[in-house]
């Protein structure tokens, strides 16, 4: 059974939310209903991302269900008849909060957490789904955000089935882990052991500044489907470094080793990494949202569809 996956990629303007939903109602508005099954939207897409501190993000801040990006969601998965998934900065009810206190080492203020790096997820009715709390914050998130406590795994209908979530960072290791070909690899570890039919990652990546003359963002690409390599090595190729990693390098400490599922041998998952373009306080974002097909076993990952570095619009791919 195919999968329809829209993907919408563009430029928000930073604390502009009403017109950054404007901007996404017009790029959505060629959708006709029963053509999609799920729509991705990036992360903290209608807020923008790159906020200082506590105090800039607050105004933007939303309560989950009833803030601007569902009723967006909502109503977008009403009209289409499908699934739409979004990101937005959802505000933390006040016992969830946390102001900052002293650290007595190294005497630093705490991280003040008023709020969760989020994705919200709709269905073909307009009813509320799931949301998804990001599990490793980037730098940028440190400043107001709590971490979620571990990857989602969602069971719905056909032709979604199991759905595993992540946004942006959660790609990548969570410090104080340090990542090499040996890994670790989380959330790629996580969608194979739930035997994931889909990743869906939402991120606002920063473009790799490499070959800027080209128009994808080449080396952001090939890092993801990196990061992704247990949906796609071969067994022999992570027992072979399971086996490396498992012993004691010089200096005498252990690496971490890459988990090894026989049964998931021929296993295909497709990833979906909805990212968002422009430029935002001195920021540059890598766009080149895509869908891999990666099947275990395979030996290489396969990259099925991908837009620009500065593409804005919405890609329709049937996978």
């Amino acid at each position: 059974m195919s999968l329809r996956v829209a993907v919408v990629q563009f430029s928000p303007k930073i604390g502009q939310v009403k017109g950054n939903i404007d901007t996404a109602s017009k790029l959505v508005a060629k959708l006709e209903p029963d053509t999609v099954d799920l729509v991705c939207l990036p992360e903290m897409i209608f807020s923008g991302y790159v906020f200082p501190d506590v105090s800039a993000i607050s105004p933007f801040l939303e309560d989950s269900q009833t803030g601007p990006t569902s009723h967006f969601c909502s109503d977008l998965a009403k009209r289409l008849r499908c699934y739409v998934i979004a990101g937005y900065p959802e505000r933390l009810a006040p016992d969830e909060q946390r102001r900052p206190v002293l650290d007595q080492k190294p005497y630093q203020a705490i991280t003040e957490e008023v709020g969760a790096n989020s994705a919200i997820l709709y269905g073909p009715t307009g009813e509320f789904i799931s949301n998804y709390r990001k599990t490793n914050p980037f730098e940028t998130d440190m400043t107001w955000s709590k971490p979620g406590t571990g990857f989602a795994v969602l069971k719905l209908p056909q032709p979604l089935r199991t759905v595993a979530l992540g946004i942006c960072m959660d790609l990548n290791t969570q410090p104080p882990a340090i990542w090499t070909l040996d890994g670790p690899y989380e959330i790629a570890n996580f969608a194979l052991e739930k035997k994931a039919n889909i990743l869906i990652l939402l991120n606002a990546w920063l473009d790799s500044g490499e070959e800027p003359e080209e128009a994808k963002d080449w080396r952001t690409l090939n890092f993801w489907a990196a990061r992704l390599r247990p949906l796609w090595a071969t067994t022999e190729e992570l027992e072979d470094e399971g086996e490396d990693s498992s012993s004691s390098d010089s200096g005498g400490e252990q690496r971490q080793t890459s988990v090894v599922d026989a049964t998931a041998q021929g296993h295909e998952t497709t990833v979906v990494i909805c990212n968002r373009c422009g430029q935002e306080n001195g920021k540059t974002f890598a766009g080149s949202s895509a869908v891999f097909s990666l099947q275990r076993g395979s030996g290489r990952p396969k990259l099925l569809h991908s837009m620009t570095r500065k593409a804005e619009g919405v890609e329709v791919w049937t996978v």
